[in-house]
């Protein structure tokens, strides 16, 4: 195996590669030296839900988070760059960035949260794999297609320590159960858990954005503010309009006399 990968690497196909990898990381480099360092904000960021039933999960929280703001970095030239008196320029956060981060976060963090390892995970969708297969080839149901430490060997390339160890954890949490056979006959093992379901996908209690976009901020002049629930001192952030000096929003539709001369 190393060999073949030593020998791949000398070929045409992989100097092409290369070279292509190269043109694309100038090619980044030069798209991130067009962002400018601006604070983000985050007008929902005390409306989001994530989930806290453990310890760790405080940190993924902030990742989640951070997700967001770099989502909206990453937009910079597609949206408004508003300053604040004191703490200077800034952009907001945006449902849409909202959407993509709750897109991407399950994948992302799904991954820390998982109760199994990732070398266990991988042990486990190797023995879905040839629980697949034998069921096909012996046209028999999941609980009679059993599996050996040896298969699982062959199917995933791991010494017999390894497989025995993440087999064991397996076997602990109840994805897998031994079923012994006559004696002196191989032991075999049982999936426990549907082999064609797919790779768990980690819940992590994020707020639908639907909900959010019901509940989205108004402007109403130059002392506006976001309308409730978004109102943390950094979403009272808005711009004002120069030369507007009273709330259009209580004004009545007039096309003439004092109170259209009040906004004129």
């Amino acid at each position: 195996m190393i060999g073949s990968m030593l020998a791949l690497a000398r070929t045409t196909r992989t100097m092409r590669l290369k070279k292509r990898r190269q043109t694309l990381l100038a090619l980044l480099r030069n798209a991130q030296r067009l962002l400018r360092p601006l604070d983000v904000v985050n007008p929902w960021a005390d409306e989001l839900t994530f989930t806290a039933d453990r310890t760790r999960t405080r940190r993924d929280h902030e990742k989640y988070l951070t997700l967001m703001d770099a989502i909206a970095l990453l937009h910079q030239h597609q949206r408004t760059v508003e300053r604040d008196p004191e703490s200077g320029e800034f952009i907001r956060v945006t449902l849409d960035d909202i959407a993509l981060a709750n897109r991407l976060a399950p994948e992302l963090l799904g991954r820390t949260l998982d109760e199994l390892p990732p070398q266990t995970r991988r042990l486990l969708e190797a023995i879905k794999g040839t629980v697949k297969a034998r069921r096909k080839e012996r046209d028999v149901e999941q609980p009679l297609a059993l599996f050996s430490r040896r298969d699982l060997q062959a199917a995933s390339g791991w010494s017999y320590s390894q497989v025995k160890r993440h087999l064991f954890r397996l076997q602990e949490l109840e994805y897998v159960a031994p079923r012994f056979g006559r004696m002196g006959a191989t032991l075999k093992y049982e999936l426990l858990i549907d082999a064609d379901e797919p790779s768990e996908t980690a819940h992590i209690g994020l707020l639908d954005v639907e909900k959010l976009r019901l509940r989205q901020p108004t402007l109403t002049g130059p002392e506006a503010t976001l309308t409730p629930p978004c109102q943390t001192p950094l979403a009272r952030l808005s711009p004002a309009r120069a030369g507007t000096s009273v709330n259009l929003a209580t004004l009545p539709a007039r096309a003439s006399g004092p109170l259209a001369a009040a906004v004129s």
